[in-house]
């Protein structure tokens, strides 16, 4: 074939498709040089570059160039998922637990919109310092959704138990509708039997009976926390075997939930509803959250994960080892 053979021929490529293929097949399947392949089409040499570059353009030959990191990544995610029996696991890589807003805040928008929340459909939100962060950073837009608070908050000292206030930045940064707690964790056994017949909260109650989606944050072990909401006693001995909690239901390493002075009286979403919502996301940073996380998962608190790679690592090294 001569070089005044490769005219166009009609088509999009100013080379004939069929000796556009015979160059892409000699060198991508047949591994042939193109030295070899120039003199196989009685071309030059830099033709049978051109040749290879429109195969390319053209949609003829595709590269897929994978980053070792996301391969690795995505590998450990499936891992993780499979050993705490969970639906999906979204990482993030390497130890985010010092950009707790910027290295998680992709994940966390993209299992928020994996709910596919509706007008009128029901967002739980948790306390806790991740969530806190997560609340002031923009998330996806929930137009008619209403953001209710899982646990009482009131008199908090410290702003990231403060639910009211977490529940109106994610409303504020998505379009929904607050909803708001207005109860502290722990009442007075008078303030508790009074909230049984109070409208507003029996209103409360039936947003958390019928929520569709929970963005939730994993506590660490209490015995370990520096920070902490007031109403727990956390040097309790009835503590000393928790390895978390969830909207302040705590729970042991086998996912069993904990008693402790005045736990009856705990205004939060129970074990029972967490279980029932369709789209529970836990969100935990921290190799020290391992035990943590697998105790919440063994208690069927969440059902996707948002976590970063470093964390993936050490629950797994616990989960095999235990």
């Amino acid at each position: 074939m001569s070089e005044a053979a490769l005219a166009p021929v009609g088509t999009s490529s100013k080379f004939p498709l069929e000796t556009i293929y015979q160059a892409a097949r000699m060198y991508y399947v047949e591994d042939a040089n193109q030295v070899k392949i120039a003199q196989s089409l009685d071309v030059s040499r830099p033709t049978v570059s051109r040749l290879l570059a429109e195969a390319r353009r053209i949609g003829m030959v595709r590269i897929e160039v994978v980053d070792p990191a996301a391969t690795t990544s995505k590998s450990l995610a499936i891992e993780l998922a499979d050993a705490l029996s969970i639906q999906q696991v979204y990482l993030a890589d390497g130890d985010q637990s010092r950009r707790l807003r910027g290295g998680l805040l992709p994940l966390v928008f993209e299992a928020i919109s994996d709910m596919a929340l509706a007008p009128g459909d029901v967002l739980l939100a948790s306390s806790g310092r991740t969530i806190y962060e997560l609340s002031q950073a923009p998330l996806p837009k929930l137009p008619g959704v209403i953001v209710a608070p899982s646990v009482g908050g009131q008199t908090e000292p410290e702003p990231w138990y403060q639910t009211n206030e977490i529940a109106r930045a994610i409303a504020e940064h998505t379009g929904a509708q607050p909803a708001f707690l207005w109860t502290q964790a722990l009442p007075s056994p008078e303030m508790h039997e009074f909230l049984q017949r109070d409208p507003d909260f029996q209103r409360i109650k039936r947003l958390w009976e019928s929520a569709k989606g929970a963005l939730l944050g994993i506590g660490a072990p209490p015995t370990t926390r520096s920070s902490i909401s007031r109403f727990i006693p956390k040097d309790d001995d009835s503590l000393s075997r928790a390895v978390g909690d969830i909207c302040l239901n705590f729970y042991d390493v086998h996912g069993k939930q904990i008693a402790f002075p005045g736990s009856d009286r705990i205004v939060s979403t129970s074990e029972e509803n967490l279980r029932a919502i369709p789209h529970t996301v836990g969100v935990a940073v921290g190799a020290e959250k391992a035990t943590s996380i697998l105790g919440a998962a063994r208690a069927g608190y969440y059902r996707k994960l948002v976590t970063d790679s470093h964390t993936a690592r050490a629950a797994l090294d616990y989960i095999r080892t235990a």
